[in-house]
């Protein structure tokens, strides 16, 4: 799949499965408290660090977008889909959100505090991570957090045909292992400060991983 086609599938999909998926997904709230916990402490860190707002890549209907605004971080969403953003619009007027995409971030070098991936990286082909590795890693400031969660298997490609409530989607999963994931973020020159893998009810291949990790300070 091309990085086009790629980018059109999971565009195309999430517009059609969004109003579903405001409905079917968790707000950060009703999270496990591992995972809520993960999102308190990366909000924490970067509200502490104050190095530039926080783009929240992938953002979807904003629900996590709001949870850290309202932990005081100066947060902001981007999505590929217009119709997430328009729902992420709707129900937080006060916060901003734009259509964009993590493989080409319309965001300066160095500008960034922090990222948050909140799963959003699986639906990226492997071959195109360090693509959006590397646009992180340019637009944290020296010292700015990224914190990436996601789903994490053995190497599975998934090619569904439908979700959220039976939509039909043309998106792709891509479930690397955890140790994989930590070397593309090595290889993009960012250092992984915590890991956090919880096992899946799906089988002991699969995972929710959490990787918190840090853009270097220049000496």
């Amino acid at each position: 799949m091309s990085d086009l086609s790629h980018l059109a599938a999971v565009r195309d999909s999430y517009d059609t499965v969004a109003l579903d998926y405001v409905e079917q997904v968790r707000s950060p709230a009703e999270l496990d408290p591992l995972s809520r916990s993960m999102l308190n402490a990366f909000a924490e860190i970067v509200r502490t660090a104050d190095l530039g707002p926080v783009a929240d890549v992938g953002c979807g209907p904003g629900k996590v977008t709001a949870y850290l605004a309202a932990q005081g971080v100066s947060a902001f969403g981007l999505d590929l889909s217009p119709t997430m953003v328009a729902l992420a619009r709707r129900a937080y007027p006060d916060l901003r959100f734009a259509v964009g995409s993590m493989t080409a971030l319309a965001i300066g070098d160095n500008e960034l505090g922090g990222i948050l991936a909140y799963y959003s990286t699986h639906h990226t082909p492997p071959a195109l991570l360090p693509v959006v590795f590397g646009e992180f890693h340019r637009t944290l400031a020296p010292g700015g957090q990224i914190m990436l969660a996601g789903h994490a298997g053995a190497g599975e490609h998934l090619r569904p045909t439908e979700a959220y409530g039976g939509h039909p989607v043309s998106f792709e999963c891509f479930l690397l292992p955890p140790d994989r994931i930590a070397e593309l973020l090595d290889q993009a020159g960012l250092i992984v400060t915590a890991r956090l893998v919880e096992v899946s009810d799906r089988g002991p291949d699969r995972s929710m991983v959490t990787f918190l990790a840090q853009k270097p300070v220049l000496p």
